[in-house]
């Protein structure tokens, strides 16, 4: 469970988004870190029971920072007003599909993963591994678990093609994710499941039944 304090600390951010304000508010930030870094350390030993690839993980591989890469945006507003990690095999900077978890109040939060915008060989990659296996990654879709918990795969705007991709038929089986330039599922967090005893619970379930979608996909990059 996350403390009330971490949201708070989020909340406060998200309406002073300043560096005046996060230096005068600097002992809460650091306890939401801590807070935050203990849930991803609860987090990944658990899934090592599983994915012994995470025993060498540390919640630092995996949290991304505060701050905001302003370069290119319009938005130079300096801090993220969420607290996010990526759990991958290899770190959050790996190109491997990966569990996420986002921490943002006002019913922002959320658990998940996948893959989002791959580069153009690795989608490649995950496109002939849905065409050849379709059967199988339909069925993983399906599966009672994951049904319950995503629905389905994520269907951002801007996220699928208008038309098939380049070497695939209109009819084919398959064409609805094939169109697909990300493959991500999420499941919802509310406020009050973050302050919960059943928050370490709630988001291993969500991140065990998201598992076989991650290696079906991770097998196409790992072994095209």
């Amino acid at each position: 469970m996350l403390q009330q304090a971490t949201l708070q600390f989020l909340k406060g951010l998200a309406r002073n988004n300043q560096k005046e304000w996060l230096d005068a508010h600097r002992m809460d930030y650091e306890s939401a870190k801590a807070d935050f870094h203990q849930l991803v350390e609860q987090v990944l030993r658990s899934l090592e029971k599983k994915e012994p690839a995470f025993a060498s993980l540390q919640p630092k591989d995996c949290i991304f920072r505060i701050n905001r890469d302003v370069r290119f945006s319009k938005d130079k507003s300096p801090y993220k007003t969420n607290m996010g990690a990526s759990i991958k095999a290899d770190g959050k900077k790996s190109l491997l599909a990966g569990y996420y978890v986002h921490i943002e109040p006002g019913g922002k939060s959320f658990v998940g993963g996948g893959l989002y915008m791959p580069d153009a060989t690795i989608l490649q990659q995950i496109r002939q591994e849905i065409d050849y296996n379709w059967d199988e990654f339909s069925q993983l879709l399906r599966a009672p678990g994951f049904k319950k918990l995503y629905g389905s795969l994520e269907k951002w705007e801007g996220m699928i093609l208008s038309r098939e991709p380049k070497g695939y038929e209109k009819d084919n089986p398959a064409i609805e994710f094939l169109k697909m330039k990300s493959f991500v599922a999420t499941m919802p967090l509310t406020d009050q499941q973050l302050t919960e005893k059943s928050l370490l619970r709630d988001l291993l379930q969500a991140l065990n039944n998201l598992q076989p979608l991650l290696q079906f996909m991770n097998r196409a990059i790992e072994h095209p």
